[in-house]
C-alpha cells in the first residue's frame, strides 16, 4: 500500500476574497490529492505570528501578518502520495508571481508579491508543525 502524506495549504485573504477557493481547491484534487480537512477562518494575530516565526525581523513580515489577518482564509489539509508538499510546492508557482511559471496557481491567479492567493507547507516538518498548530486533531504523534 503506498504511502499517504498530509500537507498544509492556506487559501489566502486574497484568494478568499476575489473567489477563488474553489479554482485552488480543484487543481489540487484533479492532480489526485484528497481533502481531509478545510476550514475558513480569521486568523488572529497570535497564530500568524506563530505560523510565521521564522520570518520575524525580516522587512516584510509585517506586511505578511496584516495580509493573513485581515479577512478569513480558507485552510485546509490535502492528503496525497508520498512528496505531496513538493508537489504543492510545484502547482504553486514561485513566491513572486511576476516570476511564477504559466500554469501554477500564482503563475495564474496572483496579482503581487503580497496577494499571491496560496501558502504550502514547504518541508514535511512543517507540514506537521503548522497542521499542530491549525487542526491539532489532525496531528501526528
Amino acid at each position: 500500500m503506498e504511502q499517504r502524506e498530509a500537507t498544509l495549504i492556506i487559501c489566502k485573504p486574497d484568494a478568499v476574497e476575489r473567489g477563488l477557493v474553489g479554482e485552488v481547491l480543484a487543481r489540487f484534487e484533479r492532480r489526485g490529492m484528497r481533502l481531509l480537512r478545510a476550514e475558513l477562518r480569521q486568523i488572529d494575530n497570535g497564530t500568524a505570528a506563530r505560523h510565521y516565526a521564522e520570518h520575524v525581523g525580516k522587512p516584510f513580515y509585517d506586511s505578511l501578518i496584516a495580509h493573513i489577518t485581515r479577512s478569513p482564509a480558507l485552510l485546509a489539509v490535502v492528503e496525497g502520495p508520498e512528496g505531496t508538499w513538493q508537489i504543492v510546492r510545484q502547482m504553486m508557482g514561485t513566491t513572486n508571481p511576476a516570476q511564477a511559471a504559466p500554469g501554477t496557481i500564482r503563475g495564474d491567479l496572483a496579482v503581487s508579491l503580497t496577494e499571491n492567493v496560496i501558502h504550502g507547507s514547504d518541508g514535511p516538518e512543517s507540514a506537521q508543525r503548522e497542521i499542530a498548530l491549525f487542526f491539532p486533531d489532525l496531528a501526528s504523534s
